[in-house]
């Protein structure tokens, strides 16, 4: 086993609800005014070139605190409220190492969420890293046997995932919620050294790819990546604009987010194309009553740079991208059985045709 968890640690979410310190990679919170922040995205970056085709999809990012996929992880539960509908919960490695674990078998999000994250990163784009193991976590409350093994003072769960937080100090504004909403994204400017047009719709066209229904501002964060921020953040160099929770993808957007629908659902994410309007270039996302991206018209520039960078996945990566992820386990609700890979990565490929294929030679670079 990777880690021994201490006995200080487990006497921790007994007397305190307190938050265990955040481990490696997660990212600081800094306050902006809103005219400095208005100024922190006008320069945000989106993307970094990178060579696609040597990008180890299986081992997934190489950052401290990684862990190899199917990896047995033990850890004390930390009793703490996290946000979302699905199930989650926090848990302590060690004393300076809290994580977030997401569990259960029909939870969509720790199948997509692996594969969603694992793609950005290989592209370019910024990420969390999502890590499929096992967990083993001590003191987790007796309800969530029912997705796991118990046994006297511990619960096991085969099927789990870990995060580890994209590095950087993230940017808030001060009385907003966390995040940017996507109109936000075009108000970047390239003079100002800012992410291009082409930059910034190949993220719109790649949501819409993932058919990231949950889009909703706070499911993006605003980040600074200098090593060190002094200040309030408005002197920052570096920022950039990422997709922060991508759970909800693999499947078709939908009105009220539903994880049947809208995560690791082949039927339904194969079954929806990539353009509302191929001849204008008008992708096809369907609203969310939360999200703040619907249907985005994407320039040709965009289209080009999105492609461009898709087809230098090789088949070998797009196995291990939903072979890692273990969509094999998945079974969609009402469904006979879980799809196998192959399944999926023919659906990648068609989708990723359906954008190559295309022209958006009325559309701007």
């Amino acid at each position: 086993m990777r880690y021994t968890v201490l006995a200080a640690v487990i006497a921790v979410h007994l007397v305190s609800t307190e938050c265990v310190p955040s481990g490696v990679g997660d990212a600081s919170s800094k306050r902006l005014k809103p005219s400095e922040r208005a100024e922190v995205i006008k320069r945000a970056q989106v993307w970094k070139a990178t060579d696609v085709s040597s990008k180890d999809i299986w081992t997934g990012p190489d950052v401290k605190g990684a862990f190899v996929p199917g990896e047995t992880v033990t850890c004390a539960y930390v009793r703490e409220r996290l946000g979302g509908t699905t199930p989650k919960f926090a848990c302590a490695i060690a004393p300076d190492d809290k994580v977030k674990v997401r569990f259960g078998r029909a939870n969509g999000e720790i199948y997509a969420g692996v594969a969603a994250t694992r793609l950005l990163w290989a592209l370019g784009f910024g990420a969390d890293a999502l890590y499929p193991v096992r967990v083993v976590c001590r003191g987790c409350p007796a309800e969530f046997a029912a997705d796991g093994d118990a046994t006297p003072g511990q619960i096991v769960f085969d099927l789990a995932a870990i995060e580890r937080r994209m590095a950087g100090h993230e940017l808030v504004g001060p009385g907003m919620d966390p995040g940017w909403t996507w109109p936000e994204l075009d108000r970047v400017d390239e003079g100002a050294g800012g992410a291009t047009v082409a930059q910034r719709d190949a993220l719109k066209l790649l949501a819409v790819f993932l058919q990231h229904t949950d889009n909703k501002q706070e499911q993006q964060k605003l980040l600074c990546l200098d090593e060190r921020l002094a200040g309030a953040g408005a002197g920052c160099v570096t920022p950039f604009m990422m997709i922060h929770d991508v759970g909800m993808t693999f499947g078709r957007a939908n009105s009220f987010n539903r994880d049947a629908l809208g995560s690791a659902n082949l039927e339904q994410w194969a079954g929806t194309p990539i353009w509302r309007d191929a001849k204008h270039c008008v992708a096809n996302l369907s609203p969310s009553q939360t999200g703040t991206l619907t249907h985005p018209i994407i320039s040709e520039g965009g289209r080009q740079l999105l492609a461009e960078l898709l087809g230098r996945l090789a088949d070998r990566q797009l196995q291990d991208l939903f072979e890692v992820a273990r969509f094999g386990n998945r079974f969609p609700p009402g469904g006979d059985g879980a799809a196998p890979v192959s399944a999926w990565v023919d659906a990648f490929k068609r989708k990723r045709d359906e954008i190559a294929g295309n022209a958006c030679r009325g559309s701007s670079n």
